[in-house]
């Protein structure tokens, strides 16, 4: 039988998660809130509700269940950023926005990244590969233009945006959005920072002339070389 939980309009649902997702889920809220040499087996095992032996048993190891919460986060925005790539005009930017799947999948990104280990860096290889996948999707559906270095697009983008994470203090006091919150994408402070976000990845900076200069030139060199 699953454990009845409260959705945000107080209307209960069933929460069907096996037992090795809700450790796997728990960790990700520990990670996010403590970080990564504060989060013990010992304290997962508490928010989960299960033994701390439980949380061996299922991941072998903390390191295991590290590893476990990289996929899944991994999996779950790389879905996001397929199913808004995909959806051509239809796409409904202040829907995906508010995506509750991400509730604190943003918060663990900016606790674990200042870990500078071999785990970040298989995290993020991971997200930028993925990202290259649902860019070239979102070229096919027409939301995105073709570029010429893909990867190198792919790449830049993800190491941008994960380093707005890390530096999310920053832009809660500067801003006043705070990316790390279960609740972004519901206020105005992050719907003003996501148009912001748009309309720099949409607009550009550069004038038509001088982007189209730019191009020239750096077409020219990869002729060269």
């Amino acid at each position: 039988m699953g454990s009845m939980e409260r959705t945000a309009d107080t209307e209960p649902r069933t929460d069907d998660r096996t037992t090795k997702a809700r450790i796997r889920d728990a960790a990700i809220d520990c990670f996010a809130e403590h970080g990564v040499a504060a989060t013990t087996a010992r304290k997962v095992a508490s928010a989960a509700g299960v033994s701390p032996g439980l949380v061996i048993h299922h991941f072998e190891s903390m390191d295991g269940l590290r590893r476990a919460c990289d996929d899944h986060v991994v999996s779950i925005i790389g879905q996001q950023k397929r199913g808004a790539m995909s959806s051509g005009p239809n796409f409904d930017a202040l829907a995906a926005l508010r995506d509750s799947r991400f509730d604190s999948l943003l918060g663990y990104l900016a606790a674990v990244l200042v870990d500078d280990s071999p785990a970040v860096e298989r995290l993020v290889d991971e997200m930028a590969l993925d990202a290259e996948a649902y860019m070239a999707d979102g070229v096919a559906a027409g939301n995105l233009l073709p570029s010429d270095d893909p990867r190198s697009r792919a790449v830049l983008l993800t190491v941008w945006n994960l380093g707005a994470l890390v530096l999310h203090r920053h832009l809660r006091r500067m801003l006043g959005v705070d990316l790390t919150s279960p609740g972004f994408g519901s206020d105005a402070a992050s719907r003003s920072y996501a148009a912001s976000v748009f309309e720099i990845y949409g607009d550009g900076i550069l004038t038509e002339g001088f982007a189209a200069t730019l191009h020239t030139a750096f077409a020219e060199q990869r002729e060269e070389t």
